[in-house]
């Protein structure tokens, strides 16, 4: 592999990790929020910091896939 195909790899690697990672947080919050009685604002913080994460990675998500076009053509 080149450098750049190991760029676009780590990339990818990084994207699976933020989205697993968001999605663990995200479901911990859910379910230990109510149990320890934060408040609801707190609840909503992870909705929005989840969504964040999520917006990033698809950002970066079409940017890998964009280079990968790049390298096809």
């Amino acid at each position: 592999m080149t450098n750049r195909e190991d760029a676009i790899a780590k990339k990818g690697r990084m994207v699976a990790l933020v989205i697993a990672g968001a999605m663990a947080i995200w479901i911990a919050a859910q379910f230990l929020g109510p149990k320890l009685g934060l408040p609801m604002r707190y609840a909503f913080l992870f909705d929005f910091l989840a969504i964040a994460a999520f917006v990033w990675a698809l950002v970066v998500t079409l940017q890998i896939w964009r280079a990968r076009q790049d390298d096809k053509g």
